[in-house]
């Protein structure tokens, strides 16, 4: 691990100012499960690191406004084990704790999760069937921009040096929805494949991970399902639909082929609940 400076900045508008004052050589440490590893492996090699867990206001959920916020410092652990988010949410919450071990999620964050910007995020797919807002704070004021939107490619955002993610928002509506993640190991591992399948009155949300470069929202096959009374026949077309909207790739984890077959198990494992 090369030698950096490190800074705790105590309010946004100190956080930009640095990040603006150093440069694009800069790395924002959060939970820091993901940027420790890789900084200590020499994948990367920042001249300064900024800690934003100092920050008033980051590491808090609200239920406010009829919108739910989740800080940019909120630990995987804080999410998953709020008793409103287990119980309006249980789909969020599963994802939360399905991620890495006790440990691990005692530090990562769902910002975190989200900002890495890995194709297999968790939290990323039940966030995503809740059209879920990234808000971004930089020297230039505030911007939302939807989450669907926040993801470039595989570890790429539309993020720009000197803009700091202060959290994520979504409605507060009542849901039904079911998260499912196959993994070679029951417990501390990687999704091979995740889904999230999420029904608000009559309409459905389908959003998947490790399927593509970035976690997705499957509308084709959401267009299918949507408007028409759910049968076994609809839930076999959906799924073939979803079969050759997703594009996943061979790695060691999984084949192309398995990851497009596992998708049509977990969908259609999550309509037949509401059949």
């Amino acid at each position: 691990m090369n030698v950096f400076e490190y800074h705790a900045p105590k309010s946004l508008k100190e956080a930009v100012e640095y990040l603006d004052d150093k440069g694009e050589n800069t790395m924002i440490l959060n939970g820091g499960t993901d940027l420790i590893v890789r900084m200590r492996d020499c994948h990367i090699k920042p001249d300064y690191v900024m800690d934003i867990k100092k920050i008033k206001g980051l590491n808090e959920i609200r239920f406010e406004n009829n919108r739910v916020f989740i800080g940019a410092c909120v630990t995987l652990n804080d999410l998953g084990l709020n008793k409103r988010i287990q119980k309006c949410y249980p789909y969020l919450a599963q994802a939360a704790l399905s991620i890495g071990s006790k440990q691990v999620r005692n530090r990562a964050t769902c910002i975190g999760n989200i900002c890495n910007a890995s194709p297999l995020a968790d939290t990323a797919t039940p966030l995503l069937s809740l059209d879920a807002k990234i808000h971004i704070y930089s020297k230039s004021g505030e911007r939302d921009v939807p989450l669907s939107d926040f993801f470039v490619f595989v570890r790429k955002t539309i993020l720009k040096h000197g803009e700091i993610v202060t959290g994520i928002t979504f409605d507060d509506v009542k849901s039904l929805g079911i998260f499912t993640k196959v993994s070679r190991r029951k417990e501390v591992d990687l999704s091979t494949v995740c889904a999230t399948v999420i029904k608000i009155d009559d309409k459905y949300a389908i959003s998947c991970g490790a399927v593509a470069p970035t976690p997705i929202r499957l509308k084709g096959t959401e267009d299918i399902l949507n408007g028409k009374e759910l049968t076994e026949m609809l839930i076999s077309e959906a799924i073939d639909y979803a079969y050759h909207e997703v594009t996943p790739i061979s790695d060691i984890r999984a084949t192309e082929e398995y990851r497009r077959e596992m998708i049509k198990v977990l969908l259609k494992h999550s309509l037949k609940e509401w059949l």
